[in-house]
């Protein structure tokens, strides 16, 4: 096992020595927070603030919303697909350097969507966003997870995925608001530039030193082939995570549609301005990003004695979820009803996406959670997040938009039963890894210490 240290901020290593401590200093370890969730909350302002720019290009360019849809789903299949090269980098060569180096590739690539001239360009230049944007979330999972002592794991990444939400209703209401003033493509020279001023600030944050998977053996250091097979086989073990992955990807289908495609359906169904219409589904969005913390802290305590009390609790809100929009979207109402009732369901349906992070984090051996974060992360974007816009444009084009949003949330009740089979193999692999140790890795050569920069 690893040696623990004390460093000049007190004592170190919270997962093995069961002290509650923070890995490094509380300012530290909080500065590394808010960084990593400046840069997820400008992430998503990058990646969704096409979604109410939908009206304006579909009438410039004459598309479907096949292709309308395909034009969010594409990030997120890219985001999913290459996470696991970029954490299995990350992992070995460390977590902040990866950060900084994928925020910068992000906001440049935002930036070019305002010179496209066609949808081709227009979707290559999506793609190069994803490409930013692999493995971030899973990296920032892994530094978080660990920076934090356990007991507060779900509580923090709770509010850090609320991130997601809140860069989703800044998108989604500065999108509208923009090209109503300048034009649509302006939007994305606005949004894409703080993700540069970011990455640079990143650059003082503290990481963790990289952990052995077999401290004692040096089979899965002889050769890249041996380390991946060693590293893949740990997680292959892990079948806590293997559900949840599927579960969290069932649910995102169902966020997915709903954060895409409101804009759109509230300016065809009930007459909005694209301007108007994005502020209200911008909405629904903030109380997702509201609930999303609401939700990690309230599941958090619940199961404090516990955990794997997590899941069941998981799955019944999945259940709410895909009642409440079945019922929104499957029944005639008046436009304040409806909206009040997606508004219920926009509360619920963010429920699982901070918990879900912790619980993969509490399997997942330190050594390999950059890695294991993004294989949830692979199965969250392409088999959830790219999904639902598509899915929902392909049904919208056969059967109308709003019998497509009545059937997707469908999605959530298989994600309940998928927890519920997950619960079953939760102590197990959360026992296998309660004795490894950690140790807070040195500062970024170059740079000043977080301690001297807050």
């Amino acid at each position: 096992m690893n040696v623990l240290t004390n460093g000049p901020d007190g004592p170190e290593g919270p997962e093995a020595s069961n002290n509650g401590d923070y890995l490094t200093s509380r300012r530290q370890v909080w500065f590394a927070f808010a960084m990593t969730f400046a840069l997820m909350f400008f992430d998503f302002i990058d990646r969704q603030i096409i979604v109410s720019l939908f009206p304006h290009i579909k009438s410039e360019w004459n598309l479907s919303d096949k292709q309308l849809g395909s034009l969010v789903s594409v990030v997120s299949v890219v985001v999913g697909v290459g996470g696991l090269p970029v954490a299995l980098v990350a992992d070995r060569m460390g977590r902040v350097k990866s950060i900084v180096v994928m925020a910068i590739t992000w906001s440049l690539a935002t930036i070019s969507c305002m010179f496209t001239a066609n949808y081709s360009q227009l979707f290559v230049a999506r793609a190069v966003v994803g490409v930013g944007e692999t493995g971030y979330g899973s990296v920032g999972v892994a530094l978080i997870s660990t920076l934090f002592p356990k007991r507060l794991r779900s509580a923090a990444l709770g509010i850090f995925y609320a991130a997601p939400a809140l860069g989703s209703v800044l998108g989604v209401a500065l999108g509208g608001m923009i090209a109503a003033r300048w034009g649509w493509k302006a939007a994305f020279g606005v949004v894409g530039a703080p993700g540069l001023v970011l990455a640079w600030l990143y650059l003082l944050v503290r990481d963790y030193k990289t952990v052995a998977l077999a401290p004692h053996s040096k089979q899965a250091s002889q050769s890249l082939g041996g380390t991946l097979k060693h590293i893949f086989g740990t997680l292959a073990r892990t079948r806590t995570l293997l559900w949840v992955c599927v579960g969290a990807s069932a649910q995102l289908i169902t966020v997915s549609a709903m954060w895409s495609w409101l804009p759109s359906y509230l300016n065809r169904f009930h007459g909005m301005p694209p301007e108007a219409a994005a502020k209200a589904a911008a909405l629904v969005v903030l109380v997702g990003a509201v609930s999303c913390s609401f939700w990690g802290i309230v599941v958090g305590r619940l199961a404090r004695r516990q955990p794997r009390n997590k899941l069941p609790a998981l799955s019944a809100l999945c259940v709410a979820t895909s009642v409440i929009f079945v019922v929104a979207f499957g029944g005639a109402y008046t436009a304040h009803i409806q909206f009040m009732l997606i508004v219920l369901g926009g509360f619920f349906m963010n429920c699982t996406v901070g918990v879900v992070a912790g619980i993969a984090m509490d399997v997942i051996h330190p050594g390999v959670r950059s890695t294991g974060a993004a294989v949830l992360s692979l199965f969250q974007n392409v088999f959830g997040l790219a999904v639902g816009p598509v899915l929902t444009g392909v049904l919208s084009d056969h059967w109308g938009l709003q019998h497509a949003l009545a059937v997707i949330p469908l999605c959530s009740v298989l994600a309940a039963v998928f927890f519920v089979i997950a619960m079953r193999r939760y102590d197990a692999d959360a026992a296998r890894i309660s004795d490894v140790q950690l140790d807070v890795a040195p500062a970024f050569a170059g740079t000043v210490s977080a301690d001297t920069a807050v």
